[in-house]
């Protein structure tokens, strides 16, 4: 087999892992694949570790192939009980630095800083001082979690070492990514704070090194789909096409999951159709008992075994999408990947707030709710179900899709890669 001439590295929480930048990570491989690159790795996380850690997770059998030319490594912990932490990361680690020394021109992409970014400026760290050749560009994308979840917390905690760590390993990086503009100015945000508590000078540097660089979705998926497929997809689950309100994603109350209940609940198109919530997540079994005591219990049904096959039939067959996200301390969401999957699948239209990054996800092809107004989601639900006429949906969902179609996987990869210098 003759050796690869450039090499794609992205370092993720990849599949089965329920998260949009998962699927990213996958689409971003793809389109590699059509720009030259001939050696694709996602290193990623060993299933049982995944399965341990509490993440949400798709069905194993329901993960989709990869094309050939893409390989999914899970390199196995190093070390034994007696390193109570940093096992699997050392692994990873020990993968990546192979992948850097063998000559291949390579670039290196994370996604999530922590603790992806890390693992890839120490591989870079440990292969430059081998003395073997480093060929090696790098990339760190930060999203949300990584500043409302990490670096705010050690901001809001007075943990100077630790939010210090993350903002000089992001920076250390040869190209520095947000997934928003909204991501952006929290990064900027959080490490004014720093500076200001410590004398440090990240603020100045991210605000002139992080570019946007939105999320890469696959558009054929979501826009080629058949009437038939539809169909077929529903009778199974005893839903009628246009006569259901779908909730499909982390079931965690910033995702407003229990102000969708009780705005569904309170909505005159609860008395004749049904709400969908798909998904898994951490607050799942508290929703589920929300559902169970509300006046519309028996009009709301969960689906925790959605594949990402039946998902774009799921939305493509709803009367509306409902993403009613608030900002809470512990996750705001800062772009809104679901949601432009749902516009390009067509259908209803979309209900959701102006959460973090959510406008530049939907645009104007979305229905705006108050953020934790059940009574704002009744009304919007009540407009896309009941009052909307057939040629007012129909235009809504021709903006939606030709909105969203900016973010397919190539136009993507194309503006981000034209910021990349590949190494030769």
């Amino acid at each position: 087999m003759s050796k690869p001439t450039r090499r794609l590295v992205i370092v993720v929480r990849a599949d089965p892992v329920i998260c949009g930048h998962s699927g990213e990570a996958r689409n971003l491989a793809e389109a590699a694949l059509s720009r030259g690159f001939d050696d694709v790795r996602i290193v990623t996380w060993p299933i049982e570790q995944l399965q341990r850690s509490g993440l949400p997770l798709k069905p194993l059998e329901s993960v989709l192939p990869y094309s050939e030319g893409i390989t999914v490594e899970r390199p196995a912990p190093v070390g034994d009980y007696k390193i109570p932490d940093g096992r699997y990361l050392a692994g990873m680690v020990g993968r990546l630095v192979e992948l850097f020394t063998d000559g291949v021109p390579t670039v290196a992409m994370s996604l999530y800083l922590t603790p992806h970014a890390t693992a890839i400026s120490e591989a870079l760290s440990v292969a430059r001082r081998t003395g073997l050749p480093v060929k090696v560009t790098s990339i760190a994308e930060a999203v949300g979690s990584d500043i409302t979840n990490v670096v705010r917390s050690c901001v809001d905690e007075g943990n100077f070492g630790a939010a210090a760590q993350v903002f000089a390993n992001y920076l250390s990086h040869n190209v520095c990514v947000a997934v928003s503009d909204y991501t952006k100015r929290l990064i900027v945000e959080a490490a004014e704070a720093i500076d200001t508590a410590q004398g440090t000078m990240f603020a100045s540097q991210c605000q002139d090194r992080v570019t946007v660089s939105y999320p890469a979705i696959d558009s054929s998926v979501f826009t080629e789909i058949t009437d038939n497929e539809i169909e077929s997809a529903l009778e199974k689950r005893d839903l009628e096409r246009g006569n259901y309100v779908l909730f499909l994603s982390r079931q965690t109350k910033a995702k407003g999951v229990d102000d969708l209940i009780d705005g569904f609940c309170r909505s005159k198109a609860s008395a004749t159709s049904k709400l969908v919530l798909g998904g898994t997540g951490p607050d799942s079994e508290s929703f589920r008992k929300q559902a169970s005591e509300s006046a519309a219990a028996d009009r709301i049904v969960f689906f925790d075994d959605i594949d990402d096959t039946e998902k774009r039939l799921l939305m493509a067959g709803a009367g509306a999408y409902a993403l009613p996200s608030k900002p809470r301390p512990e996750f705001t969401e800062t772009f809104g990947i679901a949601l432009v999957e749902k516009m390009l699948a067509g259908g209803g239209p979309v209900i959701t707030t102006t959460t973090g990054g959510i406008p530049e996800a939907v645009g104007d092809a979305a229905l705006i709710v108050e953020a934790g107004s059940p009574n704002s989601i009744a009304s919007a639900i009540d407009d896309a179900m009941l009052y909307m006429s057939a040629e007012e949906l129909k235009a809504f969902e021709s903006q939606a899709k030709a909105h969203a179609l900016q973010f397919d996987r190539i136009n993507v990869f194309d503006q981000l890669f034209d910021n990349v210098l590949v190494p030769n």
